[in-house]
């Protein structure tokens, strides 16, 4: 043994252990050792313990305390008696008076454990004439509060020198882990609504309604929740952690799992993003016109048309329609329908749409769209219904004849002309509402007629003895028995979808005529079914219901 001794301790953490000598006993710690390499032996800790008189141990805690090396300080005996210095002798000490000795003269220390029992942080008081509590006299706090883990013994040996309030543990919080993040690799602006360009002027032509997907292309990645780590408190108690959340990736149609973690497109086409599920609608390129060489097209997804639709011929689709020349004559339904040219419907064919229709120009034609309608310069003796908005403010903005409907509003420049053709305006009712209230409404007439007619015909046939009748008749009254069921159950679909549109049109909100240049006389106006003939120019204004009359205000 060459450490140098003392009566406070003996060893340190490059001899492997440390022996304290305080006033309730003697207590040892051995550190551990990541070499694995034999620095004392068992032997070596019993002689010491020899040495000063500590003969009430126990030996197999002692063993234990050495083999587990956990750097925690393990209390050993109670008693002990400090060699004298400077003879043979041992000196006989009691621990009381020895201490009282020590302290005399040093100042007071005391220890606060944080809330969340991550920090000691030592204080110190000191009077006049007194010295800073030696590094025994802070070890010795931190054991009465039992704090055993993070121990910085170059911090404490700092601060018996200075006596500056310092931390002298830190534990090891716990991490807890994230959850699963899912990141789209693409961007998706907001449907149907026009781009604005440094102006604040919409750009109808930018409607953001496409976004194609290629085979194998990544359209989301995960990345993966992670376990939390457990901590480890001042005290040497674990502190446990919360793992996060998995969360699954968004498959959807036509889309496949790639290395776990990454949806891929599982072929050519269009993107459609849900909450929950990512999908790719496949999708039609055609390079030239729709005409003799193509045929019509009846498409499931989005469809794009690099010159025109030619008369006569037909273009479905379930997924969005983009032209690049215009429509002439034919039929195009699709979910939105974007015509960088104009719409020349011929009196004959349509454009339909279940949310938008945007084209530069209409003339002799019938759009029909279930949200809104844009026209950037002129739409002259066309039928065009939209579910909310007609929007005819940007470019030449002008209508002329023929009849505008719309749910919520009618938004021009220029309504009617000088020869004062008739245009009739409608909103405040949704015309697809009120399209489809008449087709179910006829639809209903029709089969309540066959109703009434059939149980007419079987009141009768109930008066007959049926089991005399031939065999054939028997089938045939049969028959007329069976078919009264459809057209019971038909009639009272229709009466409950009368009743839901109905709901539906009572909802809607009032409607709104606004004329950014000039409304002319010729011009006639229903709004919120209240009816007004234009008689004279109207210029920059808004028409309005309120009670009951239509009124003229500004925009």
């Amino acid at each position: 043994m060459d450490e140098k001794m003392s009566a406070s301790n003996i060893g340190g953490k490059t001899a492997g252990y440390l022996f304290e000598f305080k006033h309730d006993g003697v207590y040892l710690t051995v550190y551990p050792n990541e070499d694995d390499e034999i620095q004392f032996e068992l032997s070596d800790m019993r002689q010491i313990l020899s040495d000063y008189k500590a003969d009430d141990y126990d030996i197999e805690l002692l063993a234990k305390t050495v083999r587990e090396a956990s750097g925690i300080p393990v209390k050993l005996a109670n008693e002990f008696t400090v060699p004298a210095e400077g003879t043979g002798e041992v000196q006989n000490v009691s621990v009381e008076s020895r201490l009282e000795d020590e302290h005399k003269n040093y100042g007071k220390c005391s220890v606060e454990v944080s809330a969340d029992r991550l920090e000691a942080r030592v204080r110190f008081e000191i009077g006049e004439g007194q010295a800073v509590p030696s590094v025994e006299m802070i070890m010795e706090e931190l054991h009465k509060k039992n704090v055993s883990f993070g121990i910085d013994d170059a911090a404490i040996r700092e601060a018996s020198k200075e006596g500056k309030p310092f931390i002298a543990a830190r534990g090891i919080p716990q991490k807890n882990g994230e959850d699963a993040k899912i990141i789209r690799r693409f961007a998706l602006g907001e449907k149907g609504k026009p781009v604005l360009n440094e102006y604040d002027q919409a750009d109808y032509k930018n409607l953001n309604l496409f976004q194609i997907a290629k085979k194998g292309q990544i359209l989301a990645e995960r990345i993966p929740h992670t376990h939390g780590t457990p901590g480890t408190s001042i005290y040497g108690d674990p502190i446990s952690a919360k793992n996060g959340k998995p969360r699954p990736l968004p498959v959807g149609k036509n889309t496949v799992v790639q290395d776990d973690n990454f949806l891929v497109a599982d072929i050519d086409g269009q993107i459609v993003d849900t909450p929950k599920k990512i999908s790719v609608d496949p999708h039609l390129d055609i390079r030239g016109d729709v005409g003799v060489g193509t045929g019509n097209i009846d498409f499931i997804g989005g469809v794009t048309i690099g010159g025109n639709v030619e008369q006569g011929f037909v273009v479905k689709a379930t997924g969005d329609i983009e032209i690049d020349g215009l429509i002439s004559g034919a039929v195009v339904e699709g979910r939105n329908i974007l015509v960088k040219g104009g719409i020349q419907g011929m009196n004959r064919g349509h454009v339909k749409a279940e949310e938008n229709i945007v084209c530069t120009f209409v003339e002799n034609a019938d759009l029909e769209a279930g949200v809104d309608v844009y026209i950037r310069d002129v739409a002259m003796h066309s039928t065009v219904r939209a579910g909310k908005v007609l929007h005819m403010d940007e470019g030449k903005g002008q209508i002329t004849g023929g009849m505008m409907a719309a749910g919520e509003e009618i938004i021009a420049n220029i309504i009617g002309n000088t020869a004062n053709v008739v245009t009739r305006l409608t909103v405040g009712v949704n015309p697809l509402l009120q399209k489809r209230y008449h087709t179910v409404l006829n639809e209903y007439m029709e089969a309540k007629k066959k109703l009434d007619q059939l149980n007419k015909t079987l009141n009768t046939l109930g008066k007959i003895d049926v089991a005399q009748l031939p065999k054939e008749k028997q089938d045939m009254i049969n028959s007329l028995v069976r078919s009264q069921f459809p057209l019971a159950g038909l009639v009272e679909r229709c009466e409950k979808e009368l009743k839901e549109i109905d709901a539906e049109m009572q909802k809607m909100k009032k409607g709104k005529i606004k004329v950014r240049d000039t409304m002319y006389p010729g011009v006639k106006l229903s709004i919120n079914s209240i009816m007004k003939n234009v008689q004279t120019e109207e210029k920059h204004c808004c028409q309005y219901v309120e009670e009951e009359y239509i009124r003229t205000g500004p925009l």
